[in-house]
């Protein structure tokens, strides 16, 4: 009697497992059908249907792994959950249940699917070099379908990690025409440039409006900013183009090219400045025009001419107004300077000062401001900011270094400056220091309306030098001049 009711129990707890283990495996088998209806309806073009199965497919293996964290279907669920987020365009939730430790060996179909939908949201999510690894694992699958997949991502992936031979050989292998943008981007990368500009040419006869061309000429800009300023001359062929994105166009490409090439830089700000209709961009570079003829001022008369139009520029309704206002502000107080700065008017020293930094920080012109700091030391020879301007005039124009150097160890071997670039100990450079902020701030609090700030000379302490290093102001000229490297001799 007592053995019937053990072997029943024994029954229903085999039963049982069982049981579990049919009820898993028709939600494994369910989850499945799901994913493949979903793939289904994606190759019929019905989207909005492969939406809500693919949503259905995470919702089940959710369900699968959260009671059933140690079945040997486990990982097969999470990669079908991962499949779905991919699909699903929400690749940081997907990367982590596509990269499966246990689906990295195999070669079945659904870890060939799941090593292309990780590649895909690496890529997505700015990951090129994680991609290739994922697509190089199915570049040569027995499936064609997939293996033409890998190896069109795999070149795009090489292309973005800079890798433009390999990724042309593997585009020249296997041409596909979602691949243009990237073909372009690889012949130009790899040098080819008339085959790139060959390919481009039949591209935009073919007025294709998929193809987003300021994106291909910023990514072409990062390899060769004049190759990418050539592709521009080409887009602005396009009848099509209204006069703002010319403009845009080519005050973007001057941009670019000023820190390669800069008469050509200044030609297309020329070029767009010329251009009716051209809006704010041709504004932008009236504006960088006059800038570039502020900096090339040598004198204080230079700025006549550009600081008028500069005025005229801050009066009218526009999106520079403002900045050229502020310029214009600084052009006018540097055209006073001859009053203001005269060696008869107190304090004129620090006007001078202020000017010169003005001159060389926001007029952008070396020369001009090399004059101003030596002006300083000719007209106030005695003030304790001549050494200082003159160490500032040899960083600026090292022309005259021996000269410098001489008149500063004749005339200002006990100044705070020198001693600060020796490496040395001077209280008293912190006084000089702070009477010049104070000074600066309160010329700015005198000037209605312009941003409080101290000069952005004030902020650049003289540093000390290392032992057997150059002062700071002769490491400014031994960039510009090698053969002038001399220290100061005590």
């Amino acid at each position: 009697m007592s053995r019937c009711p053990r072997v029943a129990v024994i029954a229903l707890l085999a039963g049982t497992v069982l049981l579990g283990g049919c009820v898993y495996y028709n939600g494994m088998y369910n989850t499945n059908r799901l994913a493949k209806s979903a793939r289904k309806a994606e190759r019929d073009g019905r989207q909005f249907e492969a939406t809500s199965l693919w949503g259905q497919v995470i919702t089940r293996a959710d369900s699968l792994v959260e009671r059933h964290p140690r079945s040997k279907y486990a990982d097969e669920a999470k990669v079908l959950r991962g499949l779905a987020l991919a699909r699903l365009r929400q690749c940081p939730e997907a990367v982590g249940a596509l990269g499966s430790l246990s689906f990295i060996d195999r070669t079945d179909d659904l870890a060939e699917e799941a090593a292309l939908a990780l590649g895909r949201c690496q890529l997505e999510m700015g990951d090129a070099a994680l991609a290739d690894l994922a697509f190089v694992r199915i570049s040569e699958s027995r499936d064609s379908a997939r293996r033409r997949e890998a190896r069109f991502q795999r070149a795009r992936a090489l292309r973005m990690t800079g890798r433009y031979e390999e990724a042309l050989a593997l585009m020249r292998e296997a041409p596909d025409p979602r691949g243009r943008t990237d073909l372009l981007l690889a012949l130009a990368g790899t040098g080819h440039a008339d085959e790139a500009f060959a390919l481009a040419d039949s591209l935009l006869a073919m007025h294709d409006s998929a193809l987003v061309w300021d994106s291909v000429v910023v990514t072409l800009a990062r390899q060769d900013p004049r190759m990418a300023s050539a592709l521009v001359g080409r887009l602005q062929g396009d009848p099509r183009l209204t006069s703002e994105l010319r403009a845009r166009r080519l005050y973007e490409d001057a941009l670019r090219l000023a820190s390669v090439d800069s008469a050509s830089s200044r030609a297309r700000l020329e070029e767009t400045a010329r251009l009716p209709g051209a809006g704010e961009s041709g504004e932008r570079a009236r504006l960088q025009l006059l800038r570039l003829q502020l900096g090339a001022a040598r004198t204080l008369d230079d700025l006549a001419a550009p600081g008028d139009s500069l005025a005229a520029m801050a009066g009218r309704t526009s999106g520079v107004a403002a900045e050229a206002g502020q310029v214009e502000a600084t052009v006018a107080r540097l055209r006073q300077l001859p009053d203001s700065a005269a060696p008869v008017v107190p304090r004129g020293d620090l006007r001078l000062f202020l000017g010169a930094e003005a001159a060389r920080d926001t007029i952008g012109s070396p020369v001009l401001a090399a004059t101003l700091f030596r002006r300083l030391a000719d007209d106030w020879p005695a003030s304790p900011y001549a050494p200082k301007a003159l160490l500032a005039a040899e960083r600026l124009d090292p022309t005259d270094i021996d000269a410098s150097r001489t008149r500063l160890d004749s005339l200002y071997a006990d100044s705070p400056y020198l001693a600060i670039a020796r490496g040395e100990d001077a209280p008293a450079y912190r006084v000089l220091e702070d009477s010049l902020e104070a000074y600066a701030a309160a010329q700015t609090v005198a000037r209605p309306g312009q941003p409080r700030r101290p000069s952005p000379g004030v902020r650049r302490r003289v540093e000390p030098a290392r032992p057997g290093e150059p002062l700071p102001a002769e490491k400014g000229a031994n960039e510009r001049s090698p053969g002038a490297r001399r220290r100061i001799q005590r």
